[in-house]
C-alpha cells in the first residue's frame, strides 16, 4: 500500500510540475519581448524549446503510466510569474528591468530544480527508470539554464543595471 501511496503522489506532483511547465510556456515569450539585452532575449527563446520539450517529456511519463498529465494547477508557479509580471511594472530602466526579468526567472528555476529533484527521487523509490531518465535529463536542463542566468547576470546585465 505505501508504494501505491507513493505512487499516487508521484503523479500528483508530475500533474503540478506539468501545470507550472505550461504556465512557463505562456510566460518565456513575454519575457523575451520584454528583455532589453539580446543575450538575454535569446537565453528566454532557447529555454522556451527546452520547456516546450519538458512538457513532452512529461506527456510521455504519463502516457507510459497509461494515465492523463492534466487536473492540478500549480499555485506555486502562477504566485512566481504573477510576481514577476508585477515587478517589471516597477522599473522603466532597461537594464534594471533585464536585471528583475533574471531574477525572476531564477525563481521559476529554482522551483522546477525542487520540483524535478522531488519526482526524481520518488521515480528512483518506485524503480521507474523510464520516468527517471526523462526527469534527468530535465533536471540537467534547468539547472544549465540557471547556471547560464547566473552568468549572464554576473558578468554582464547587473554590472549595466548597477
Amino acid at each position: 500500500m505505501q508504494a501505491e501511496s507513493l505512487r499516487q503522489l508521484f503523479h500528483d506532483q508530475l500533474r503540478d510540475i506539468y501545470d507550472a511547465e505550461k504556465r512557463i510556456t505562456k510566460a518565456l515569450p513575454k519575457m523575451a519581448e520584454a528583455a532589453s539585452d539580446p543575450m538575454l532575449k535569446a537565453a528566454f527563446q532557447k529555454h522556451l524549446g527546452e520547456t516546450e520539450q519538458h512538457v513532452r517529456r512529461l506527456e510521455q511519463i504519463f502516457q507510459q503510466a497509461g494515465e492523463s498529465p492534466s487536473g492540478k494547477k500549480c499555485q506555486a508557479m502562477k504566485g512566481l510569474i504573477a510576481e514577476g509580471e508585477e515587478t517589471l511594472e516597477e522599473y522603466d530602466d532597461p537594464a534594471v528591468k533585464d536585471a528583475a526579468l533574471i531574477a525572476a526567472a531564477q525563481r521559476v528555476e529554482h522551483y522546477e530544480i525542487a520540483a524535478y529533484g522531488t519526482v526524481s527521487a520518488y521515480a528512483k523509490l518506485l524503480k521507474d527508470q523510464g520516468a527517471l531518465g526523462l526527469l534527468q535529463q530535465t533536471i540537467s536542463e534547468e539547472k544549465a539554464t540557471d547556471e547560464s542566468l547566473t552568468q549572464l547576470a554576473e558578468s554582464s546585465i547587473n554590472i549595466q543595471a548597477a
